[in-house]
């Protein structure tokens, strides 16, 4: 997939998010997000990082734009199997979107917030993807009928412990039923302290973990906002764990 999709979608989604909302109020926004990710992870799972459109459009401007960059170049890595993308935990849209656009695959996103949902089907259209997206937690999730692709991106560290535990169990029965999983996270271990427990379950169904590094090539919005945020993205990092091989 060329670059020009991605500049195309990320035009778009400016314009989209930000008709009612300046720049400032977009940076003040991002740095509530960010807190929110960083220290107060416990409104992660009542939705507390979705409320309001400041984080809203901050999540949409910012994450989803680096969730799809890095899923993007860990499909191209990986070669992955040309199968239904089931996007668990879609957010707006950008990992699934990603993965089925260097796959030609058709996406099929979940999410527990009616509004990611929403977004999702948005992207996938913006994009050109077939596939939309519906509200629902992992446990309504149902599998099609054929071997497909269930993609759980920077999603499984958000739930609380017994959503997280159910999650495992229902992937790696899919996995014995023929679903390629692939589990992409971010590689710093204080926010996935349970990643060594999800190796070994998914190591009878073939589970491989891989930790990614790629040169960070970041559009101008991203930068402002790494810089808004008081980060720097040099690198687009993660893990993934992966049931099939290249």
């Amino acid at each position: 997939m060329s670059d020009d999709a991605f500049t195309r979608w990320l035009a778009a989604a400016e314009e989209r998010y930000l008709a009612d909302l300046t720049r400032p109020e977009l940076g003040r926004a991002l740095r509530a997000l960010a807190s929110c990710y960083v220290e107060r992870r416990d409104r992660l799972s009542d939705g507390g990082a979705l409320e309001g459109r400041g984080k809203r459009a901050a999540f949409a401007l910012y994450y989803a734009p680096l969730h799809f960059l890095t899923v993007r170049a860990i499909a191209q890595a990986v070669a992955p199997p040309r199968q239904t993308v089931v996007d668990i935990g879609c957010g707006t849209g950008a990992a699934g979107a990603a993965w089925a656009l260097e796959t030609g695959a058709r996406v099929s996103g979940i999410d527990v917030s009616a509004w990611a949902a929403g977004e999702a089907s948005w992207t996938y259209s913006t994009l050109g993807v077939q596939g939309r997206a519906t509200r629902g937690g992992i446990e309504r999730l149902s599998l099609p009928s054929t071997p497909s692709t269930l993609l759980a991106a920077f999603v499984i560290n958000e739930l609380p412990v017994a959503a997280r535990a159910s999650a495992l169990k229902r992937l790696v029965a899919a996995a014995g039923e023929g679903h390629a999983v692939v589990v992409v996270e971010p590689i710093a271990k204080a926010l996935t302290p349970w990643w060594r427990e999800w190796e070994k379950a998914f190591g009878p169904v073939g589970g491989r973990t891989t930790e990614w590094r790629f040169k960070a090539n970041l559009p101008p919005l991203l930068r402002d906002l790494d810089k808004s945020a008081g980060l720097t993205h040099r690198e687009l990092t993660a893990r993934s764990l992966t049931t099939f091989r290249a």
